[in-house]
């Protein structure tokens, strides 16, 4: 094992470590350092001097010793060393109670003889301020007031050592803002209030406050805007600054007056004819006040004083809108109640009377100043007519047709009475409605309109209205004709009075309709031996037709919508009669007569077939009319084959067909015009 070493000196700077310092030994690799309390001992291994070892208790004696190490085991121990730590540090509590100070308290420590505190600003400006003391509490005052100090604390014991620092930072609170500046906003009824901002302040304070009222305004910055403030109020603003070591105090109050509030109990009344007195109860914090007096044609006068009243010149049918404003240093008072007062309506001018119809008078006159209502009465036969507008215009109706009457106007205001109006006119109503009694047909497009004359010295105008045009006649008597009128037309038959003084009603209308017309075109066609198919083209008014087709075999007869229509039982080789009638929606008819027609002649019967030769056919058949000559077709895929006999014969001969093929063998009559039969029945032939 190694020798054993000499401590040089042992010393404790930390309350919970020793450090030992030896000289080196030789072939050590290592050295372990024991540090003993009584029973319990803690060590270090450490390579070379010097040697820390830590762990340990403050204000605690230890015995110290070292021992060499090397791969051969250890040494013994050295002649042990006395030594005891340091204090521990004191935990501060720390808080600025004002602007300019600090307070500083701790508990106390364990065998400390005494305390140093140090203070010193942390950003390193000015000097460093040291106390030494016994107690456990100290305060630095006329210090700078929002600023960021460093402290630093230590104890010492009864030999002056000095024990660990503690060190913690605290900030003085900030000082109250200076230079405070309030701008009032009459319009919006607020206050920008600033101030200039101070070292160490994180945000602001505006208190605004008036009796019981208090508004509050925070902000960070060196501004602040504080709304809803009341007219006719003083106001006492302060502004206080806080950052995180507390709050300073509040600064000098500053007064604030605001806008007066409008003034109230506003009377308006005339003082004597031409005259308006217009007064008002006075207002908390107003100066001097304005009275704005606008008339309806927008001249304004104005009237400023210290008083609570004012006078003003005023015209007949003027409406005039007064405000009044209360005003001080601080501005004008928000806008009160608008009040008017109309003065007596002067008399209306420029009347006019226009009938629009026999019964109905339209009158318009000038607009009058002032007035609210119009009444407009008509006198005239029997009776009164009233009118009641507030425009300046009037239509008088049910007033009697062919009479005249006195017209008058009178303009009335609900607050200061009426007026009569100018001179009345007198009119004299247009002619009476005729009333049409009889329509009656006369011929095929001409009618006969017959009314009630009850105007004297009036000419009556007919009027037929439709789809096809208009149709007039005129008399002065109580009858004329309509002539010319188109088939199968609608119209609405009126009739009006004219005389010097207008224009009647049309009297009630009376419909009239014309026959429908009969259709141009009528097409038939058989379609089997007892059916035939008619068509034809549309009718004009016509709704449904009745197409008849007559012989003196029997009848065809069909009812439509349709303009075409298949009509069955036709007799075969027989001449028909045809007939059609349009009837239109309301049931009048028209009769229609066309060209006769024949129908096809008869398909022979017992059509029988035999056979002459390998290639050749008979065909015989029984005739419906010996008068009629009949051809033979024989139809098949290798060709097409016919005869005709002679006129009388029943049969005929096909020769030279090909053999092996099926035919289709059909008999009909020859006709002279039109197409060969198809509906004649077929025979096949193999």
């Amino acid at each position: 094992a190694p020798d054993i070493p000499v401590i040089d000196q042992a010393y404790s700077k930390l309350s919970n470590s020793i450090t030992v310092e030896w000289r080196a030994v030789p072939g050590a690799t290592h050295y372990m350092l024991t540090a003993q309390d009584g029973d319990s001992f803690i060590e270090t291994v450490v390579k070379n001097s010097p040697g820390t070892v830590t762990g340990l208790k403050p204000a605690t004696l230890y015995r110290i010793t070292v021992r060499s190490i090397n791969s051969g085991g250890k040494s013994q121990p050295s002649p042990f060393r006395k030594v005891k730590t340091v204090l521990a540090a004191p935990i501060l509590s720390v808080h600025s109670p004002s602007c300019d100070s600090i307070a500083i308290s701790w508990k106390a420590v364990h065998t400390a003889a005494g305390f140093s505190v140090s203070l010193m600003r942390s950003d390193g400006l000015g000097r460093m301020l040291k106390e030494n003391t016994t107690n456990t509490s100290l305060v630095f005052t006329n210090l700078d007031p929002g600023t960021l100090y460093t402290i630093k604390a230590y104890a010492w014991n009864a030999n002056g050592m000095p024990g660990d620092d503690f060190t913690y930072n605290q900030r003085t609170s900030p000082n109250a803002p200076a230079d405070v500046r309030v701008a009032f906003s009459s319009g919006a009824l607020r206050a920008a209030v600033s101030w200039m901002p101070t070292e160490g302040a994180l945000t602001y304070s505006v208190t605004v406050s008036s009796g019981l009222l208090k508004l509050r305004c925070n902000t960070s910055s060196a501004s602040c805007m504080v709304p809803s403030l009341q007219c006719s109020s003083e106001y006492y603003v302060s502004v206080t600054a806080y950052n995180d070591a507390g709050s300073s105090k509040p600064t000098d109050a500053v007064s604030l007056k605001t806008i007066p509030c409008a003034p109230v109990n506003i009377s308006i009344e005339e003082d004597g004819p031409g005259h308006l007195l217009v007064s008002w109860s006075s207002v908390s914090f107003g100066h001097h006040y304005v009275v704005f007096v606008k008339s309806d044609d927008g001249l304004e006068v104005h009237c400023n004083t210290s008083y609570t009243q004012c006078h003003f010149p005023s015209d007949c049918g003027f409406t005039y809108f007064i405000s009044v404003f209360a005003y001080n240093k601080a501005g004008q008072s928000p806008l009160g109640d608008v009040f008017n007062y109309t003065t007596a309506p002067c008399c209306p001018s420029d009347f006019r009377a226009v009938f629009m119809s026999s019964d109905t008078v339209q009158v318009t006159w000038a607009p009058v100043r002032g007035a609210d209502l119009y009444e407009t009465r008509a006198a005239g036969g029997s009776g009164v007519v009233l009118c009641k507008d507030t425009a300046s215009a009037c239509t008088l109706s049910a007033l009697r047709c062919n009479t005249p009457y006195n017209i008058t106007v009178y303009s009335f205001s609900e607050a200061r009475g009426s007026n009569t109006s100018c001179a009345p006119q007198y009119v004299a109503t247009a002619p009476c409605s005729p009333e049409i009694k009889n329509i009656s047909k006369e011929g095929l497009s001409v009618v006969s309109v017959q009314w009630q004359a009850n105007n004297e010295e009036a000419t009556y105008v007919v009027t037929a209205r439709g789809e096809a045009g208009l149709w007039h006649c005129t008399s002065t008597g109580n009858s004329c004709s309509l002539t010319d009128l188109p088939c199968g037309s609608a119209f609405s038959v009126s009739a009006i009075a004219r005389s010097p003084a207008g224009e009647s009603l049309p009297s009630y209308s009376v419909p009239l309709e014309t026959a429908p017309c009969c259709p141009n075109d009528l097409i038939l066609s058989q379609v089997t031996q007892s059916v035939t198919n008619i068509s034809w083209s549309v009718g004009m008014g016509a709704q449904t037709y009745i197409t008849t087709l007559q012989s003196p075999k029997g009848q065809a007869k069909c009812h439509t919508l349709q303009n075409y229509c298949l009509l069955g039982c036709i007799t075969c080789g027989t001449n028909y009669t045809v007939a059609l009638r349009a009837i239109s929606e309301t049931g009048v008819t028209s009769s229609c007569t066309y060209q006769g027609y024949s129908s096809s002649a008869c398909c022979p019967s017992g059509v029988k077939l035999y056979r002459l030769s390998t290639n050749g056919i008979r065909v015989f058949w029984r005739a419906s009319d010996e008068t009629i000559n009949y051809n033979a077709d024989l139809r098949g895929s290798k060709g097409n084959f016919s005869c005709t006999p002679n006129s009388g014969l029943t049969h005929c001969d096909i020769t030279e067909i090909p053999c092996g093929d099926v035919y289709t063998v059909v008999v009909t009559p020859v006709t002279d015009k039109g197409p060969k039969l198809t509906f004649c029945p077929k025979k096949i032939y193999s």
